[in-house]
């Protein structure tokens, strides 16, 4: 492949590995029943789904490195990776994995909480992760940033639309 024929390949491809987790969060959102059956009895469906993401997130961020072109980040990077990173920690630190990983879906009690950042961010691990995309811009083209917080606008969308009546039963 040369030219343009081989540089859209790239394009698409690098568009498709950007995106490669988020099907598997709406289907689990929207589906949690069919992810704990498929989990089985003696599975932890948020541990399962924990391990799941982290390989799609491995395939995303080789994504993003195949066409980053690495220099010395200007010195807005630094407070938006470390205010993302801060609120990510955060969020996992308070939540952590069953309800990071959707748990309460997944038919798990999850208390409430509204420690900081909760209460004073809405969504704080989705504005986190976007702060930290932000940041790679002087890296990555613009256009795979835009691609990945746009799959997460569109997750905090479909999570704030939550019907209760539709979270799984625990498999007894």
């Amino acid at each position: 492949m040369e030219g343009a024929p081989a540089a859209v390949a790239v394009a698409v491809a690098v568009g498709i590995g950007v995106m490669l987790p988020f099907p598997f969060y709406y289907l689990l959102w929207n589906y949690p029943q069919a992810w704990v059956d498929v989990c089985g009895k003696g599975v932890d469906p948020s541990h399962r789904m924990a391990q799941v993401s982290h390989v799609l997130k491995i395939f995303q961020f080789l994504a993003l490195f195949s066409v980053a072109r690495f220099s010395w980040p200007p010195w807005y990077c630094y407070p938006l990776v470390a205010v993302g990173q801060y609120l990510n920690f955060k969020v996992y630190q308070l939540l952590g994995e069953a309800g990071t990983y959707y748990g309460v879906r997944f038919g798990k009690n999850i208390p409430w909480v509204t420690e900081f950042p909760f209460g004073y961010v809405k969504d704080p691990q989705y504005v986190g992760s976007i702060l930290s995309l932000l940041a790679i811009l002087c890296w990555v083209p613009f256009q795979y940033v835009f691609l990945w917080v746009l799959s997460y606008l569109f997750m905090m969308w479909v999570e704030s639309k939550e019907d209760p009546a539709t979270r799984a039963k625990p498999l007894s």
